[in-house]
């Protein structure tokens, strides 16, 4: 690696944080000049726009989430070990002290998701590629008997985003000291309510049952028996 090439790495880490701490709106060839007191003309001759910044910053944003996250994750046992192995990774990389605020991931969604260019672009290939990433450890799973095969594994996976997009959102809006716990409750009830096993949740659950309609449709059978509500 030339010297060139650390220095560029040097700054691209540093711009990582700035824009893990004050979002990509807030990470500008001035801001991070200033933060890396450095001149603004030695920045431009590394990246040349903004733009170019924010991409290449998206860029080893995404590669060290394949680092952290997918890499260590495809090391686990195939089918709801390596599921659980991506799961435990991504709550690990959004408390990584290096991003003071949080997944920069998370946070490059939220602020492109309406606005349309190469960073949007950019964020929604990596957001499709872990969906079909997570929903394929999920088809692995079926496939090796430790899921149900009637399981949904599109939204297994979306079920699994959400739950770390809430863990995000309680951890570091709501400063909720439970967020980490109760993430990990609902993802073992996810995987409890796939589970090929026989379980509560998997007994009461019909043929292409979400997570929780059994306990719905339970209590909606419960309150017609003592006719609360009609069947029409």
């Amino acid at each position: 690696m030339s010297k060139g090439e650390e220095t560029r790495g040097r700054i691209v880490d540093r711009a990582l944080r700035l824009a893990s701490r004050d979002g990509f709106r807030g990470l500008t060839i001035g801001t991070l000049a200033e933060e890396l007191g450095l001149s603004k003309s030695g920045l431009f001759a590394h990246f040349g726009s903004k733009d170019e910044l924010q991409l290449q910053v998206l860029e080893a944003a995404v590669d060290r989430f394949k680092r952290d996250v997918i890499r260590p994750g495809l090391e686990a046992a195939r089918g709801e070990p390596r599921l659980r192995a991506f799961f435990d990774n991504w709550l690990r990389w959004g408390n990584d002290r290096q991003m003071p605020g949080g997944c920069v991931i998370v946070a490059a969604a939220v602020e492109f998701d309406d606005q349309p260019g190469p960073q949007r672009e950019m964020v929604e290939k990596a957001q499709r590629d872990w969906h079909a990433a997570l929903a394929k450890a999920a088809r692995i799973a079926v496939d090796e008997g430790h899921f149900r095969a009637d399981v949904d594994t599109r939204q297994l996976a979306f079920d699994v985003q959400s739950i770390v997009l809430g863990f995000h959102h309680a951890k570091r809006l709501l400063r909720e000291p439970n967020a980490e716990r109760w993430a990990k409750e609902a993802f073992d009830r996810v995987l409890a309510w796939a589970s090929a096993a026989p379980t509560l949740a998997g007994a009461n659950a019909g043929h292409g049952s979400t997570p929780g309609r059994a306990t719905r449709s339970s209590s909606a059978e419960r309150m017609r028996g003592r006719g609360e509500i009609s069947r029409d």
